[in-house]
């Protein structure tokens, strides 16, 4: 069975930093692009960072870039974001998400949810 389960979620305050972990398991994970997305109620879905199966490239949101860190762990199987410099109006549920298929590279992560995991909320409040 596929599973993503984000960790590291929580109240965190303006201008502070957070990182999150998603373990990933029941697919090829070095095979797989990796992403995380975010969405606060009622809002789209916000694209935040993304990363090639070697972690040797890596993609961010321009609202996020300089202040997040996407990487990632083969022999774990995990994938982190660090984001720093956080604002109240980036509460939101993070996701972890995988490719929609493996050995493709895309910047863009699947819409599908079935690609995602249950996601962790982050609340960014004094």
């Amino acid at each position: 069975e596929v599973e993503l389960v984000e960790s590291g979620g929580g109240l965190v305050e303006p201008g502070g930093s957070m990182r999150l972990s998603c373990r990933a398991s029941g697919f090829t994970f070095d095979r797989s692009w990796m992403y995380w997305v975010r969405q606060a109620p009622g809002k789209k879905i916000d694209w935040l960072a993304s990363i090639d199966q070697a972690g040797a490239s890596t993609h961010y949101a321009d609202r996020v870039k300089g202040r997040c860190i996407i990487s990632r762990d083969n022999i774990n199987n995990m994938v982190y974001l660090t984001i720093n410099n956080l604002k109240p109006e980036e509460s939101a549920v993070y996701y972890c998400v995988r490719a929609s298929r493996l050995d493709y590279a895309s910047v863009t992560p699947p819409l599908d949810r079935n690609f995602w995991g249950q996601g962790t909320q982050v609340t960014v409040s004094s």
